[in-house]
């Protein structure tokens, strides 16, 4: 029984370190920039936990992996590579943002809504799309 308790505390714990490595956003600014990040690197756990978690934005979430995943070798090298280019920042209140950005691969600018929200601020990607 000891065994199998220790398993379990091993398995958990393995499954909240790579959560646990992502601090709450502090600013919209800082949620819209690692969404951002995790976007252009393929990292897309990370872009998940900067985003406001529902039906919609996932599925659109997982269009834009699924545009990354079909992007060849080079194609995807070039957006680990690119830098994010901060346009405008509006803050329509004090709990939402809206930031204006591009990237040096893609220079069409974009808009992303941020939340502020009890675990920190978050992009509801869904509102980039309106």
């Amino acid at each position: 029984m000891k065994w199998l308790l220790c398993i379990f505390l091993i398995v958990f714990y393995s499954c909240n370190q790579h959560k646990a490595g992502f601090l709450p956003a502090e600013t919209g600014l800082d949620a819209g920039r690692e969404f951002i990040d995790g976007c252009l690197k393929g990292d897309f756990i990370k872009a998940r936990y900067y985003m406001l978690a529902n039906n919609t934005n996932e599925g659109l979430l997982n269009d834009t992996e699924a545009t990354y995943r079909k992007a060849d070798k080079e194609g995807r090298q070039e957006l680990r590579a690119a830098s994010i280019n901060i346009k405008e920042l509006k803050e329509l209140n004090d709990s939402t943002v809206q930031l204006h950005y591009s990237n040096t691969v893609d220079t069409t600018g974009k808009w992303l809504y941020i939340i502020k929200q009890q675990d920190g601020w978050k992009v509801d990607y869904k509102k980039s799309f309106q």
